[in-house]
């Protein structure tokens, strides 16, 4: 099996080297692949790996790591971090507490717990306006 695979990554990565070099020959060096060409690196790299494939197409490991990332996701990144809490376990209440104080010395303290939150703004702006 690993020789059947190393053969077809062999001619597909023949196949994407001569695109490539044909695309080399005909533009400046720093001149944007086009966006076939890194779709067909992409898809070699997510089969046979990103160092591999950018290591024998002469290509940025880290840019085409993202067009990985394009290929595999249709363009939606994908996030780095999930957290994922046991099932059972109490949820923790968000909370926060603000305090606002005027020119004339006048505080006020709001104290936010949970999901249903007030409007803050309204609140603030209630207590700004308000006539002693």
């Amino acid at each position: 099996m690993g020789d059947t695979v190393q053969g077809d990554f062999r001619a597909a990565l023949s196949r994407a080297q001569r695109k490539i070099e044909q695309w080399r020959q005909g533009h400046r060096p720093g001149a944007r692949i086009p966006e076939e060409l890194w779709r067909e690196a992409a898809e070699l790299a997510c089969a046979y790996g990103t160092y591999r494939t950018a290591r024998a197409l002469r290509l940025n490991y880290y840019s085409l790591k993202k067009q990985m990332a394009v290929v595999a996701g249709s363009g939606r990144s994908v996030p780095g971090f999930v957290e994922i809490l046991p099932g059972g376990m109490p949820i923790p209440r968000p909370e926060c507490l603000i305090e606002v104080e005027d020119g004339r010395g006048a505080k006020m303290r709001i104290r936010l717990q949970g999901q249903d939150l007030p409007d803050v703004a309204a609140l603030v702006g209630g207590f700004r306006e308000r006539r002693s």
